[in-house]
This record gives C-alpha cells, sequence and structure tokens, in this order.
C-alpha cells in the first residue's frame, strides 16, 4: 500500500514539476520579491518592513494560485487522460490511495516551491542588510504559517475536484480562501447580530477556513514575536481541517460512477 501510495504520490510531484505554468508563477513570484527589495530600498527607513510585507505577500499569494490552479486538475486530468481507468482499474489502487498519493504529491511539490522562494526572500532580505538579525528568525514562522495555508488550500481544490468541473472548482476554492481570509471579520460579525442572523454567520464563520490566523506577515515585519500558542493551534487547526477535507473527498471520490 504505502509503494502504491508512494509511487502516485512521486508521479504527481514529476507532472507538477513539469508543469511551464508552475515555473511561471515561481519565477514571477521572485520577481516580485525582487520588485519588493527595490521598493525597499526606496523607502528610507522602512526597507526591512517593506520588503517582509511585499515579498511574504507575494510568496503567500502566488502559492496559493499555484496550489488551485494545479489542485483542481489532479483528478479531472487523469479522467480527460482515461489514465484514472488503468489506475483504479487494471492496477490494485484503491480510491482513498488515489486521492491521498495525488494530495501528498502537489503538497510536496507545493513544499518545494515555498523552499525555493524562500531562499530567494531570504537572499533578497540579506542583501538588503547585509546581516541576519535575530528578528529574522520569526520569518521563518511566517513562511511555516504560508505552507499550511498552501498544504489546506490544496485540501480543498482536491475535494472541489472529486465532484466538480475545473472552473467550478476553481471558483469555489478561491471563494473559500477569500471568505476565509475574512473569517476573523465574520466571526466578530456574528457576536454584534442577533437570532437567526447570528446563528447563520456563527455557522458560517466557524465552518469556513481562517486563513485570516496564519497571516502574521504584518507582525513579523514589525518584529513581533510569534506566540508559541499560536504556532501549537495552526499546526493543530490545519491537520484537523486537512484530515476533514481528503476525507470529504474520499467519501464522494468512493461513490463517483466513472463508468
Amino acid at each position: 500500500m504505502r509503494n502504491r501510495i508512494t509511487a502516485i504520490a512521486y508521479n504527481t510531484f514529476r507532472e507538477a514539476v513539469r508543469d511551464r505554468v508552475l515555473y511561471n508563477l515561481v519565477v514571477f513570484a521572485i520577481l516580485m520579491v525582487g520588485a519588493a527589495l527595490i521598493f525597499g530600498e526606496i523607502s528610507i527607513g522602512i526597507q526591512r518592513q517593506v520588503l517582509i510585507n511585499l515579498g511574504l505577500t507575494a510568496i503567500s499569494l502566488f502559492g496559493i494560485v499555484i496550489a488551485i490552479f494545479i489542485g483542481i486538475g489532479l483528478v479531472s486530468k487523469e479522467i480527460e487522460k482515461k489514465t484514472l481507468y488503468t489506475v483504479l482499474g487494471a492496477r490494485p489502487v484503491r480510491r482513498w490511495e488515489f486521492v491521498l498519493s495525488k494530495y501528498s504529491g502537489l503538497a510536496g511539490t507545493l513544499v518545494v516551491n515555498a523552499g525555493f522562494m524562500a531562499v530567494g526572500f531570504f537572499a533578497a532580505l540579506l542583501y538588503l542588510n547585509r546581516h541576519f538579525e535575530r528578528a529574522d528568525a520569526y520569518v521563518l514562522v511566517a513562511l511555516y504559517f504560508i505552507v499550511l495555508e498552501f498544504l489546506l488550500i490544496t485540501a480543498i481544490a482536491i475535494f472541489f475536484s472529486t465532484f466538480s468541473t475545473p472552473l467550478m472548482s476553481a471558483v469555489f476554492a478561491f471563494s473559500l480562501f477569500v471568505i476565509g481570509t475574512f473569517a476573523e471579520d465574520l466571526r466578530a460579525f456574528a457576536s454584534m447580530t442577533t437570532g437567526a442572523t447570528k446563528y447563520l454567520a456563527s455557522g458560517l464563520a466557524w465552518m469556513v477556513p481562517n486563513f485570516a490566523a496564519f497571516n502574521v506577515i504584518s507582525e513579523v515585519a514589525h518584529s513581533t514575536p510569534i506566540a508559541g500558542r499560536l504556532v501549537l493551534y495552526n499546526s493543530i487547526y490545519a491537520a484537523l481541517y486537512v484530515m476533514v477535507c481528503l476525507s470529504a473527498a474520499v467519501l464522494v471520490f468512493e461513490r463517483r460512477n466513472f463508468k
């Protein structure tokens, strides 16, 4: 079983790495980090803040786009190419193994890409400051949260791709990302309302992924330490949310008729 999952995950990783669009987005993200460096040098006195804000935001946004763009096509491409029937029919691969291996392959791709973009970012930071300082370690926490975002949105994209078209899956996943970015505001709104509106807003606020909790870019830019309990909370939250999304994806995929 482990060999089957590893083989499909590795194949998914190779296919994602070969995707030209992936390279374009990664290069564009690195260029954005470079642009942030230029803006940082122009903004005398706040160079570091500008570089961290723009650089990490570029890494986050382009990674999210990559996760959604590739995640929504993992299942549909296999159906279009009819390779899914070979994998599930001729080979002893179970459907939950297929979903899990596809997720693992793309997650590995995103982690590697995030690593390359992080190297580019720290190179820009070193060029700007000529040295690293203790507060730069907080950037690693922000990057860790960004990777958690990637893993979360990938699971969401794969879930939608198990029952919807690539276009609609992209719309659903991106919409959920936008709503989740304002999850804290939605919870604040729910606390100010009453009656049915309160229950509706509260339910929606707790159901959507809380991407706002992963955004500590502003705090890191101002050299504010990130609390350890937030790291623990976000790690557990992301793991549980990913498990729920993948479980739902497996349930849908198990019941889908491909004939």
